[in-house]
């Protein structure tokens, strides 16, 4: 110990920290990328899903044989090739057993092994047991024939295989998903059948390209009903370049008058779709859907049952707004990144995976042929000293009984190898006696005739790829299987604006002078009659539908709107309008209006100044709302009028010292925003003082008529009496019979 701690300085290398934290992540990225998280484009597995399978297949899990727990395949793996956690390396195994997650599962599950409606929902492996699929035959089926490298497991005591020769290009088949560091992988799983045609096709035309290998593998196959709904052209464009994007949308149907959704998106939970759906019912942005249920059952593994409020409701419509907002419609990446045969990691296109694939089967069927080939000679070497010794039966039996050496003396005396001999002198003498000569013969035959044909083939390219493509249509017609998932052409979906998923009803909007505000069903309602907070008052009242924007003024001049729809009842007190908006400091909310977007409005200040807008101006996102109006320093906003037709409208505006001035709307400017021009004349002293401001406006139509309210008192005016307070815009106008000069309100008609 003492040596150790007084070691001197020369037994150790020194390096900076940087390049040792540099070399350090480096050999660690590596290893993640290589032994961790990217597949091998060979056999399409990660280290620790090859290591399961080849564990279960030592462990003679095969599909024919009864299964075992899983808590002794996790302790073989981890124990034996892969000294990782058990939790993670069980849920790789229950990853590869569910039906729901991979498309050809290489693992038959006994137990709970989890849901579509919750993957993660499986019983502990000590529960569940497992075999190997029969699909797993095309991954281990040519294992110990010669055709993949050994090598020592993590303490060196077992050997275990660098890749499983696959017969089939697994890779494509259940597809993958991995993150490595600064790298990733998303391939899709694709249709058995489709894929190996496009094998076929390209081992009969090498120059095929993407376009003509698509005319087998259309795109990816999900282990679920749901449609594949991406455009041919961007399908093109991901298998050209590796790199692009999946969608798929849930299917459905009509029954009964409800809409039933038959199959989900992959990987997309019912429950999570459910609960996605009723969020929106309780935000009531679906007023069309009554009620909707989960009807699923071993028959029906998807029946999620939606209610529409009526047999009017636009289906397509309502159901292309659930795919735009839900999970019914979802997108997949898709990044065909895999570690190619020179053992780096690359982003391959479809033709280069299926290239690459058939040089590393070629050269797993080679290695088979040459490794039979190997065993046929060596087993007629051994026929043929058996005949000999059948043949000369007495002569080797001597020898064994008279020679202390007998091995060295058949090799001499026969011209015997000397595993020839050591064949002869393991075989029993009974044996012996029983072999015929022909029965000898008639294997060398059909020896000789199989090596003549494994010689002929791997010196044949012709034949060769032949026997691939035999090979290849044989598991197809033993394991292939449908399209799954539909390839369908659909237009993009659509999620509804707010307003049309809104019933349209009549409303009342009720704003107080302390701002709360509030939303009564109907336009029958006496604002005045309802019941207010303690020193708080009715300030203004507006008729609305529930689809409309309502907008509000502050003192000074921002307008601030939200939907009608998601006011408060009127049965309370409503809400104060500082929990929705961010009015400046000192400001206070003064005037309400809701109208159409197009509807023409007329803003004025107290001190005289207007101009007409249209509604939609007033209308935004910003909790601080927008400047709409810029009264004057001192001057009050009033509350906007509706303006129809400016060309035949006039204007009336009215003065607190009792004058009143009518005159065409059309002198009026249209803006989006500022001060306006000048209403009526005010003295400016007047004006300064405070003494006279103005007190209201109106729009009266053509022919219409205008109601002045005075307390209790009313006056009404027509058309042809508003005529005698006619003139210019600008101008100071006439002064209002007596007793109406203290003008409280207007009315039109």
């Amino acid at each position: 110990m003492s040596d150790l701690f007084h070691a001197s300085p020369d037994n150790f290398e020194q390096i900076p920290l940087h390049e040792y934290a540099e070399r350090a992540y480096l050999d660690y990225s590596m290893y993640v990328i290589l032994d961790r998280a990217l597949p091998f484009v060979g056999d399409g597995l990660k280290p620790v899903q090859r290591r399961i399978v080849y564990a279960m297949s030592e462990l003679g899990l095969s599909a024919a044989s009864k299964p075992k727990k899983s808590a002794r395949t996790v302790g073989d793996v981890i124990g034996k090739f892969h000294p990782h956690g058990d939790s993670a390396c069980y849920e790789a195994m229950v990853l590869m057993a569910q039906p729901f997650s991979w498309r050809y599962p290489l693992i038959d599950g006994q137990g709970n092994f989890g849901s579509a409606d919750d993957p993660k929902s499986f019983a502990a492996m000590r529960y569940t047991e497992s075999k190997l699929s029969p699909l797993a035959d095309v991954l281990l089926g040519e294992l110990g024939q010669g055709t993949v490298d050994w090598n020592p497991n993590f303490d060196g005591t077992l050997e275990e295989p660098s890749w499983l020769p696959a017969r089939l290009p697994h890779l494509l088949l259940n597809g993958t998903t991995g993150i490595a560091v600064g790298m990733a992988t998303d391939i899709p799983p694709h249709n058995l059948t489709e894929v190996a045609n496009a094998c076929v096709r390209l081992l009969d035309d090498p120059d095929a390209s993407t376009a003509d290998l698509m005319e087998h593998v259309r795109g990816p196959d999900f282990p679920t009903e749901a449609e594949i709904i991406t455009p041919v052209a961007e399908l093109r464009k991901l298998y050209d370049s590796g790199n692009g994007s999946v969608r798929a949308r849930a299917v459905f149907v009509r029954e009964n008058g409800n809409i039933v959704i038959t199959a989900l998106p992959y990987q997309v939970s019912p429950g999570k779709i459910l609960e996605q759906i009723a969020s929106q019912m309780r935000a009531k942005k679906l007023p069309w859907l009554e009620d909707l249920r989960d009807e699923s059952d071993h028959a029906n593994p998807i029946r999620l049952v939606l209610v529409p409020r009526s047999n009017r409701i636009d289906v397509e419509q309502l159901m292309g707004h659930l795919f735009a907002t839900t999970d019914l419609e979802k997108s997949y990446r898709a990044n065909f990144n895999v570690i190619g045969l020179n053992g780096k990691p690359q982003v391959m296109g479809l033709r280069q995976i299926l290239g690459e694939w058939l040089r590393f089967r070629t050269d797993t069927v080679r290695r088979r042929l040459n490794h039979r080939l190997d065993k046929v000679n060596r087993r007629l070497q051994l026929l043929d000293g058996l005949l000999i010794a059948f043949l000369n039966l007495d002569e080797v039996i001597r020898i064994i009984r008279t020679e202390d050496e007998p091995k060295p003396a058949l090799m001499a005396r026969f011209a015997l190898s000397d595993e020839q001999a050591e064949y002869i002198l393991d075989t029993k003498l009974k044996q012996l006696a029983r072999l015929e000569e022909m029965k000898i013969r008639g294997e060398q035959d059909a020896l000789a005739k199989e090596r003549e044909t494994l010689i002929a083939t791997l010196a044949s390219g012709a034949k060769l790829k032949k026997l691939i493509k035999d090979e290849i249509l044989a598991d197809v017609k033993k394991y292939g299987d449908a399209r799954r998932s539909p390839l369908m052409e659909r237009n993009a979906a659509q999620a509804l604006d707010e307003s049309e998923l809104v019933a349209s009803e009549p409303m009342t909007v009720v704003l107080s002078a302390m701002g709360w505000v509030r939303a009564a069903k109907g336009h029958d309602i006496d604002a005045a009659a309802l019941s207010y907070r303690e020193g708080d008052a009715l300030l203004t009242a507006v008729r609305a539908r529930s689809t409309q924007q309502v907008a509000f003024l502050d003192s000074t001049g921002r307008a601030y709107s939200t939907a009608v729809h998601t006011l408060p009842s009127a049965r309370g007190n409503g809400e104060p309008l500082t929990g929705r908006f961010t009015p400046p400091a000192g400001a206070s909310f003064v005037a309400m209006a809701c109208a159409d977007d197009e509807q023409r409005v007329l803003l004025s200040s107290s001190h005289g100044y207007g101009f007409i807008t249209r509604f939609g101006n007033f209308i935004g996102r910003n909790k601080a709302g927008k400047q709409v109006f810029n009264p004057a320093d001192g001057a009050g906003v009033l509350a906007p009028v509706a303006v129809g037709d400016p060309s035949r409208d006039l204007v009336v505006a009215i003065t607190s010292a009792g004058y009143l001035l009518a005159f065409a709307a059309s002198e009026l400017p249209e803006l989006d925003k500022g001060k306006g021009n000048k209403l009526i004349q005010i003295p400016p002293a007047k004006l300064k003082s405070g003494q006279e401001y103005l007190v209201a406006t109106a729009c009266v139509r053509d022919g219409g008529e205008l109601t002045l309210w005075c307390g209790q008192r009313k006056l009404g005016l027509s058309w042809r009496d508003l005529q005698a307070y006619g003139g210019s815009r600008a101008q100071r106008g006439q002064v209002l019979p007596r007793g109406f000069q203290r003008v409280d309100r207007v009315e039109t008609v």
